[in-house]
């Protein structure tokens, strides 16, 4: 499977563009495309039945030039994500 994110949906916050969606993993990571040109803020939670021991994290300096921002995962469980940028 490896890892794989889905954005399920687009919003707006004052000036700013919000992407959200999901990801689903067998690895510890991987890469999730925003579909933004610039990611300033992204927010990333676990979800499923599996405890998670380890807090899923962002593997980049925050702002990000580009759609891609590579995320740490220590369990393979999937999350839900919402990256928010230009």
């Amino acid at each position: 499977m490896a890892f794989a994110s889905t954005i399920t949906g687009y919003a707006k916050m004052a000036n700013k563009n919000v992407v959200y969606g999901s990801w689903t993993t067998d690895t510890t990571g991987g890469d999730i495309n925003t579909g933004l040109r610039q990611v300033d803020f992204m927010f990333l939670t676990p979800t499923g039945s599996s405890v998670s021991a380890d807090a899923p994290t962002v593997d980049e300096s925050l702002p990000v030039a580009g759609s891609a921002v590579t995320i740490v995962v220590t369990s393979t469980i999937p999350g839900d994500w919402m990256a928010i940028g230009d």
